[in-house]
């Protein structure tokens, strides 16, 4: 018995152990639920729910070797090798894939199906804390920033040409890590903007876009000189000029001389402008960093709405756009587009507060909510286990993530922090999104919710993340004792 209690793997972090394992076995059961039959069997392999065991098998079993036999100085060591390796993987399902739902994102073994996007964010992070853990290293640096970049953007873009959109937005999670890491919280600032400037574009206009673009630059330009008076005064003025100007360009009178649209005449003469700051600044003001980053950034931001057509109609396919286009209120449609956010939300609010019951659910086991055991698998916890169990989800993900954020700030290793971080934000952007879709809060995109739903690569590639940030949090306290 002493020697059991002295065990070192008992100096394991079991919370966050007993959280992961109760998810996992809750999904299964939910997955069985939606998908069982008369007289079925929850082991039966021939169903997903017998195939999502034995994925469950793989990843418990996988967890078992990477903390039990694997050395934590071994991710390190071969991170790049690993990243290399899952890059060569997403061109090769660019070949060699299989479609699905609209997308190329699957290679096909045997009878199973495998998405290397899923473990792209497992490498992504060990390459990212193998540079940014280095020490002296500081966001600062330009060409630190250029490795930072090419590390996320190439998997992003091979991502993108499988056209799985909902995987290339979990990378937004990263932001955060380099948050913390350093980086000026002008950039998220400027990505958020980058949203709102989608949104404005394809909701009302790309002038108005440009207008409101224009707008907060000027606000934030004078502000930030501490202006405030003045600043407004030629925001306003400035905003009401360029809404007559749209009026004036689009007169029949100048319609002959007039070739372009308004929007263009703005982003041209936008762009001018900006060009001759930015070189101004540079030649005789080369200190005012502030001034001549504010008008880069307003040059890509009126480059951005100019290509937000060309993306929103080139880019993105006919489900995307829709989809977009029911969350943004464009579109009602709840027996087409919008049927699963439609169904998913009836699903919910018919749960109440504690539900129907396990496996009396009407709505997701008579099938009415498409894809209920994979992207939709929350409407299942709403419905059967109502608010309640809905809570309970939220407070076991919020525990794992906080948990993974405490131990990550913990640690005395740059490696260890940086990779928790990127742990910790992948999960939070996974249950903010699929949640936030199930309810009506976000539009519906293809991503699935962490150790819930069905899915094996989702599944081992989550686990094995998290299994590495175990192993190397568990090494460095046994280190350390």
């Amino acid at each position: 018995m002493r020697r059991l209690r002295s065990h070192p793997y008992l100096k394991l972090d079991w919370t966050l152990i007993v959280c992961y394992l109760v998810l996992v076995v809750f999904g299964w059961l939910n997955i069985y639920s939606v998908l069982h039959g008369e007289g079925s069997n929850i082991f039966d392999v021939t169903q997903k729910y017998g195939k999502h065991f034995i994925w469950i098998c793989v990843s418990l079993v996988t967890a078992v070797v990477i903390i039990r036999w694997l050395p934590a100085n071994l991710w390190q060591g071969t991170a790049w090798l690993l990243y290399g390796a899952v890059i060569l993987l997403l061109i090769a399902t660019l070949v060699l894939g299989v479609s699905s739902h609209g997308s190329r994102s699957w290679i096909k073994i045997g009878t199973f199906r495998l998405q290397p996007a899923e473990f792209s964010k497992i490498t992504t992070s060990l390459a990212l804390a193998t540079v940014m853990g280095k020490y002296g290293f500081n966001l600062k640096s330009f060409p630190n920033v250029l490795k930072v970049a090419a590390i996320l953007l190439l998997p992003m873009a091979l991502i993108l040409l499988e056209k799985e959109t909902g995987s290339v937005l979990v990378y937004v999670g990263f932001l955060v890590v380099l948050y913390r890491e350093g980086m000026s919280g002008w950039i998220i600032t400027f990505g958020f903007l980058t949203v709102l400037g989608f949104i404005l574009t394809i909701v009302t206009s790309p002038y108005l876009a440009m207008v409101v673009a224009i707008g907060l630059f000027l606000i934030i330009f004078f502000f930030k000189q501490e202006q405030y008076f003045l600043g407004i005064i030629i925001t306003a003025a400035s905003v009401a000029l360029l809404l007559l100007l749209r009026w004036i360009l689009s007169l029949e009178k100048v319609a002959a001389v007039n070739p372009m649209a308004p929007e263009m005449w703005l982003a041209i003469i936008t762009a001018a402008v900006s060009v001759v700051f930015i070189v101004r600044l540079l030649i005789w003001f080369p200190r005012r960093t502030f001034a001549r980053n504010a008008f880069i950034a307003l040059l890509c931001g009126i480059s951005f709405i100019v290509s937000v057509e060309f993306f929103y109609g080139k880019v993105l396919q006919d489900h995307q756009r829709n989809r977009i286009d029911v969350f943004l209120g464009l579109v009602d449609d709840p027996k087409g587009v919008g049927y699963n956010l439609h169904q998913s939300m009836v699903a919910i609010g018919s749960g109440g507060f504690a539900g129907k019951g396990f496996m009396n659910g009407t709505q997701t086991s008579l099938g009415y909510v498409p894809e209920q055991e994979t992207d939709f698998i929350f409407c299942t916890i709403g419905e059967e286990w109502g608010l309640l169990g809905a809570l309970a989800v939220l407070a076991l993900y919020l525990t794992i993530i906080f948990r993974i954020l405490i131990l990550a700030d913990r640690t005395k290793d740059a490696f260890t922090r940086v990779f928790g971080y990127c742990v910790a934000m992948c999960l939070a952007v996974h249950v903010v999104i699929n949640i936030g879709m199930t309810i009506g809060l976000m539009p519906v995109i293809g991503i699935p919710l962490p150790f819930l739903s069905y899915g094996g690569s989702a599944l081992l590639a989550f686990t094995v993340m998290l299994a590495i940030f175990l192993k190397l949090v568990f090494d460095e306290q046994r280190i350390l004792h």
